[in-house]
């Protein structure tokens, strides 16, 4: 019996349908991410390797060390023979119950107390599944499979069933600077916070120059800088006597802003953070500075939803359909980036039209935010939020869509066409 296995407790269910394999069913799913864990798949089909092959290059098993080998259990316990099992083995049986079961018990043997075993079989059937999970198996899979059947499985095996779910992280960013990008993500949070009543950070990034703190009417004298900078003492407790408490439901990672010193950081330089962040708040806005770093980077890539901002030109459009479609590639099983436009309407200003973002980046942007200056001008001098300023005005309603949709609460609307003058066109198909 391989033992300590996690196992799946729904033996009790009569019949096994399949899970579905289509990628877009986890558009809007939140799957944790998998610790620094080695996953060793052993497949026999050609297909199955190519499905683990694709979750192995997925953001939530980043951290994952993930290698496949052909040729199904017996390859495993020959493997197993002589070196240690890794934290998880994915098996692969063409074969029948007996055989399936047989092969396992060849594999207990084998097998090392600590290690969870994920099984891919045709046969669907609910006495396989309890015989399975009797013998200690984490999970059974029906193949043919999918990429996101092998990451929801593998991620699945380290959230317990009675834990609180992992924060979710949104990322806010500008495709241009001086966009609004931060105050955005600022009332979006404090709409999380308020009319969603969820638990929620903002953590702001620009550590030179955030404005975080100023919006929230804020002068805390510790941040993020002081975790950024102390690596070895980041945990939950740490990270809790650095948050300064703005609402019931929200607190604030402030930037110090300050020049003393230059924020040059390596691209895993905020995954203690987030990491602690995860494990204890359910929500958490990141305010990402408009620079292009191999850290901004990696913190859009794993992000659970992202938000580009834009203004309405021709900078902003190319800038935004770049970060769109690099996003897009980056994160094949999430959905898409969504993204909105900001400060329209500017008096005698010639701007492109929703209607053309919209063709550009083939999708609708989720809100357009007028050009209002009093009500802007008066929050952010005043150090208060949109809704605090005047909750009934179209702009706080807006905000309060952005925080449905980035939390799940609300399905966005789906692209429809759009027109494009010449001069985008020509931008399309260079940068095709």
């Amino acid at each position: 019996m391989i033992k300590h296995a996690h196992q799946v407790a729904v033996a009790e269910h009569e019949s096994m349908p399949a899970a579905p394999n289509d990628n877009a069913v986890a558009a809007d799913e939140h799957i944790a991410p998998a610790p620094r864990v080695s996953v060793q798949a052993f497949c026999e089909t050609v297909e199955t390797a190519a499905a683990v092959q694709a979750a192995g290059e997925d953001r939530r098993l980043v951290k994952a060390h993930v290698k496949i080998q052909m040729g199904g259990a017996t390859a495993a316990v020959e493997a197993y023979r002589s070196s240690p099992t890794p934290n998880v083995i994915l098996l692969e049986a063409e074969h029948r119950a007996e055989e399936i079961l047989a092969q396992l018990d060849q594999l207990a043997e084998v097998c090392d107390s600590g290690t969870r075993v994920i099984v891919v079989g045709r046969v669907n059937d609910v006495t396989l599944y309890r015989e399975l999970t009797r013998r200690g198996v984490s999970d059974y899979l029906i193949a043919p499979i999918g990429t996101i059947d092998v990451v929801r499985s593998i991620c699945g095996l380290f959230s317990t069933p009675d834990a609180k779910p992992v924060g979710r992280i949104i990322a806010v960013v500008g495709a241009k600077g001086g966009v609004g990008a931060s105050t955005v993500a600022h009332n979006v949070a404090w709409a999380i916070a308020r009319d969603l009543s969820l638990d929620s950070v903002v953590a702001d990034l620009d550590l030179a120059f955030g404005t975080a703190g100023l919006d929230y009417n804020q002068d805390p004298p510790q941040g993020i800088a002081d975790a950024v900078f102390s690596p070895d003492r980041v945990d939950t407790a740490f990270i809790d006597r650095l948050l300064s408490k703005c609402t019931d439901h929200l607190s604030l990672l402030a930037a110090p802003a300050t020049l003393e010193r230059v924020y040059d950081f390596g691209a895993e330089a905020f995954d203690s953070i987030l990491d602690s962040l995860r494990s204890s708040i359910p929500c958490v806005v990141l305010d990402v500075p408009h620079i292009w770093s191999a850290w901004t980077k990696r913190l859009l890539v794993s992000a659970d939803d992202i938000l580009v901002v834009a203004g309405p030109d021709l900078a902003n459009l190319r800038n935004a359909k770049n970060m769109v479609d690099l996003l897009r590639s980056a994160r094949p099983n999430d959905h898409r980036p969504y993204y909105c436009l900001n400060q329209v309407g500017v008096p005698k200003r010639p701007e492109i039209t929703p209607a053309d973002f919209a063709k550009a980046l083939e999708d609708q942007p989720l809100v357009v935010i007028p050009f209002e200056p009093q009500i802007f001008g008066t929050a952010a001098n005043n150090g208060q939020m949109i809704a605090e300023v005047s909750s009934s005005h179209k702009t706080a309603e807006m905000f309060r869509q952005l925080a449905q949709v980035l939390t799940g609460r609300a399905e966005a609307k789906r692209t429809r066409g759009g027109l494009l003058t010449p001069l985008l066109a020509k931008l399309m198909k260079r940068s095709a």
